[in-house]
């Protein structure tokens, strides 16, 4: 199934979910993006109907009880809704591991960009007076953020498209302009990467999103090249990116008796009487971040400066991102 057909149901499902109403083809048309078209045009409007009949036997088959029905014996039209009672899953006990990997999984989900268009969907609906149930799609807003290049790379690659964008390396002075058709965007040791064939080049190139400067531009019709066969994205970015060097030091201050999995890290340690102090080898400041992040205020940056602002700024993020101020405790001095 196609990325644009998968977003489409998505979103009808959250649409009909969102009321209690049968809503009618016409409004769920005016309502879900991937719908729109014009109704005074036959073709067009005969397009939409075997679109909607055609994702609607898609929901039934994956099990959405999707019900038929009209909102009074004065409607003539009949309309489309979600059933609550049916679609609910009953409590389905986890183990803590298995909740962990569940949540991850949700929350990588979620990103997508899904969220804009589900939100558009419900502004529409309450536009035209028809009650929105608050609570039930709670979950659906993003909640992991990724370089800006990400959606128009992705969607590069998806419909075959070149594109262009200017890039910077840390050996370069300035960032240079490049031309690339994308065959796909892989995250590999915590990064994004996008590889394709370089057009100024003639060669197979990988890129790291976060260097990437700017917007991204793309050009040409949609299916203009075709990636290799049975291409492994991965392998290419795992050549390209080399063995990881951890040629960083950083020194930290642990809590006693906390952080075992430092402790177990660390190429060096002394204690003192304020906590033990903890010499950490690194590769990137922004990876070692995000692992002292997870050990909240248990740990303090005390050295380079690099890492400790890179703590710093992850923790703002996370307040930012749930509208909590940040716990002093937890803030590298």
């Amino acid at each position: 199934m196609s990325r644009t057909r998968t977003e489409r149901l998505v979103n009808l499902v959250i649409c009909l979910l969102s009321t209690r109403r049968y809503l009618t083809a016409a409004q769920i048309a005016a309502t879900v993006p991937g719908y729109g078209h014009d109704p005074d045009d036959p073709r067009d409007h005969e397009a939409f109907q075997r679109k909607f009949e055609r994702d609607k036997a898609e929901l039934r088959e994956l099990g959405v009880p999707l019900e038929t029905g009209t909102a009074s014996v004065f409607d003539s039209e009949p309309g489309y809704r979600i059933a609550h009672r049916e679609y609910a899953l009953p409590d389905i006990p986890l183990e803590p591991d298995e909740a962990a990997a569940v949540g991850i999984a949700a929350r990588l989900w979620q990103h997508a960009g899904l969220a804009a268009a589900a939100s558009s969907g419900l502004a529409k609906l309450r536009a035209a007076g028809i009650d929105v149930d608050p609570q039930a799609t709670l979950g659906m807003e993003p909640v992991v953020t990724v370089d800006p290049a990400f959606e128009p790379l992705t969607a590069a690659a998806r419909d075959r498209r070149t594109a262009g964008f200017t890039y910077r390396v840390p050996s370069g002075d300035a960032p240079t302009q490049r031309r690339l058709q994308p065959w796909g965007v892989v995250c590999w040791r915590g990064r994004w990467y996008v590889v394709g064939h370089d057009l100024d080049r003639e060669a197979t190139r990988c890129f790291r999103l976060s260097r990437i400067v700017g917007a991204v531009k793309v050009s040409g019709a949609p299916g203009s090249f075709q990636p290799p066969a049975g291409v492994d994205l991965i392998s290419h970015v795992a050549r390209w990116s080399g063995p990881v060097e951890r040629t960083g030091r950083a020194t930290v201050l642990v809590r006693p008796g906390r952080a075992a999995g430092l402790r177990r890290w660390a190429g060096d340690s002394t204690s003192a009487p304020d906590g033990d102090r903890l010499v950490l080898p690194y590769a990137c400041p922004d990876s070692l971040a995000a692992t002292l992040v997870g050990y909240g205020s248990d740990v303090r940056v005390l050295d380079p400066p690099e890492v400790r602002e890179a703590v710093i700024q992850r923790l703002k993020e996370i307040a930012a991102r749930h509208d909590e101020p940040v716990p002093s405790a937890g803030v590298p001095r």
